[in-house]
């Protein structure tokens, strides 16, 4: 089994808070994402290939190409 690495919080957290924001942690076949403020719930998990249609899909109305 492809064993994940250390979660690391986003760049984008910023100051104040700090909290408001996600974390990933990757291996070489997956990426998980998970809610900073509850680690122990829910994650998400995407082949690595699928991750980055994923943040395109966030970052733009259109989503990601075919």
């Amino acid at each position: 089994m492809d064993t994940l690495g250390t979660w690391r919080k986003s760049s984008y957290s910023g100051g104040g808070d700090g909290n408001s924001c996600v974390e990933i942690a990757n291996s070489r076949a997956l990426i998980a994402v998970r809610d900073s403020k509850t680690p122990a719930r829910a994650t998400l998990t995407f082949p690595t290939g699928a991750f980055a249609c994923f943040v395109e899909a966030l970052k733009s109305p259109t989503g990601c190409p075919q």
